[in-house]
């Protein structure tokens, strides 16, 4: 398989969610510089801010392959607890609201599901909110996690890229 063959085929994105004007919500925002250097030479990669889009991110998830999502998830835990949610275990549909604009996520994925365009694979993974207060400034319970989030999302982008011969 060529290298062009490989982009089309294993398009890896990484989305990151979250209103940056409540703290601790725009994690999936904040964290995205940090990724974008940590990830920057692989050619199957796009990053992408979905901030609070909602349905305009129809397109970006069913032309991914594999979809890591990243998101402040309320689960009731102690602040800065890191939560990984895999394929069928996302709410893909209308159901238990897990953080302030996640139903218009959900609502991606339902449609993408009814239209059979999901990704092969998909990772959410959350961080547990420690504030939700308006401001711009996360907490520094969730910057400490930081670096963790973006270990886990490079370990699942050289998984992927391992199981399909890819970089």
């Amino acid at each position: 398989m060529t290298n062009l063959e490989n982009k089309q085929t294993n398009k890896i994105t990484i989305l990151g969610i979250g209103n940056t004007l409540y703290s601790d919500e725009g994690v999936g925002v904040h964290i995205l510089p940090l990724l974008e250097k940590e990830l920057a030479g692989y050619e199957n990669v796009e990053i992408i801010e979905g901030a609070t889009d909602g349905i305009r991110l129809l397109g970006p998830v069913e032309e991914a392959d594999y979809l890591v999502i990243i998101d402040a998830i309320n689960a009731g835990k102690a602040g800065g607890t890191i939560i990984t949610i895999t394929d069928d275990e996302i709410p893909q549909y209308f159901g238990v609201k897990m953080s302030i604009h996640q139903l218009g996520f959900q609502e991606v994925l339902f449609a993408a599901k009814i239209r059979e365009q999901l990704p092969k694979k998909m990772v959410m993974i959350g961080v547990q909110p420690e504030s939700l207060q308006f401001g711009i400034e996360m907490s520094q319970t969730v910057k400490d996690v930081l670096p963790t989030v973006v270990k886990m999302v490079v370990v699942q982008v050289e998984k992927w890229c391992k199981e399909n011969g890819s970089s």
